[in-house]
């Protein structure tokens, strides 16, 4: 595994591990954990148990990305502060995305900052969102356009709490699994997409191979962090998908999930890259075939394309009012590395793919 300034935990069992590593990345150190309602019943009086804390520290949200707000972000630090707590609080935020990126902005800005400890309960969160340091809220302008970098002290990933994990959820997580397949390495490209095809699989084989899926996602963009932290070169590689995306998911009023807005995003990003010449040919057709074998969507849904374009258009992205891609090669290696990781591409191109 890569090494990064903070430990990852991937194991079956892990959770029940918290305490310990809790106490050791932060001790004497207040607990407060940040989860939402559907998290808190299954996990959150277990997970107060373990840490050896009143349930009352147990701070819940709606669940679903339409409550990552800002709104919800002055809930939870009014919440904290009638609490008393000071900054010798550590924030434990255990379930998915949502609750990972704004437990985490939570963190990033009460009192100035105080640390957080991520433990994702979703797919998605655990190959992304739990690692990176990317926190925020959505805006009704798009997605995560509020927040801060703030890495946690301590990721802790459980695989067995899937089990739990609704499908939908599931195959939502696959999308992420299969960027970085194609950003970073052909051979775990083709090694998930077999296990796609093969989803879904019980009992211990197909935890412990789905367990291995995870450590390769994980080690993949944490050596992308570890070597540019703040998304000034070659992490906007992971980008990839994220554009149309995230406009997408902003169009929608965020009821798409968001692993599949970004499946959507893949395919039409990578026929991006075919159109303006920087992606091998068939390489959109192989991203669409394996996101359509997770049960993912690959095509638009019934939006109009110019609102999607105009919601790239207030992405992070955009530079100067252009909106600038991250864009593959071929599986397994992204263009554009002699231009930071991104390429401008005009929204005629980007309209003639968003139509086909």
């Amino acid at each position: 595994m890569v090494k990064l300034p903070y430990p990852i935990r991937i194991a079956a069992g892990a959770l029940d591990g918290i305490a310990d590593v809790v106490s050791q990345a932060a001790p004497k150190h207040r607990v407060v954990i940040i989860t939402d309602d559907v998290v808190a019943r299954q996990y959150g009086a277990r997970v107060a148990q373990i840490l050896g804390v009143e349930t009352s520290a147990v701070l819940s949200i709606p669940s679903g990305e339409q409550h990552k707000t800002r709104q919800t972000w002055t809930d939870l630090t009014d919440r904290m502060l009638a609490k008393e707590l000071g900054r010798d609080t550590v924030v434990v935020a255990l379930g998915g995305g949502v609750v990972g990126d704004i437990a985490g902005f939570v963190a990033a800005t009460y009192m100035r900052g105080v640390p957080v400890i991520q433990v994702p309960t979703t797919l998605l969160a655990m190959v992304d969102a739990s690692v990176g340091g990317k926190t925020g809220v959505d805006t009704p302008a798009g997605k995560n356009l509020v927040g801060a970098f703030h890495q946690p002290l301590a990721v802790i990933i459980d695989p067995a709490v899937l089990q739990t994990l609704p499908a939908e959820h599931m195959r939502a997580g696959f999308a992420e699994i299969v960027k970085h397949g194609v950003i970073a390495d052909a051979d775990y490209f083709a090694r998930t997409s077999a296990f796609i095809e093969q989803w879904p699989l019980s009992g211990a084989q197909g935890l412990a191979e789905l367990t291995g899926i995870i450590e390769r996602s994980v080690e993949i963009k944490a050596g992308i962090v570890a070597r540019d932290e703040r998304e000034s070169g070659l992490r906007r590689v992971l980008n990839f998908g994220h554009t149309i995306g995230h406009a997408i998911e902003a169009a929608t009023s965020f009821e798409t999930l968001h692993g599949q807005a970004v499946a959507i995003g893949l395919v039409a990003e990578a026929r991006l890259a075919e159109r303006i010449g920087v992606a091998t040919s068939g390489t959109a057709g192989v991203i669409e075939r394996v996101c359509r074998a997770a049960g993912l969507p690959t095509t638009l849904p019934s939006i109009p394309v110019d609102t999607i374009i105009d919601f790239t258009r207030s992405d992070k992205k955009a530079r100067a009012g252009r909106v600038e891609y991250a864009l593959p090669k071929r599986i397994g290696e992204m263009a554009g590395a002699d231009r930071g990781w991104t390429l401008p591409v005009e929204d005629a191109v980007v309209r003639e793919a968003l139509s086909s």
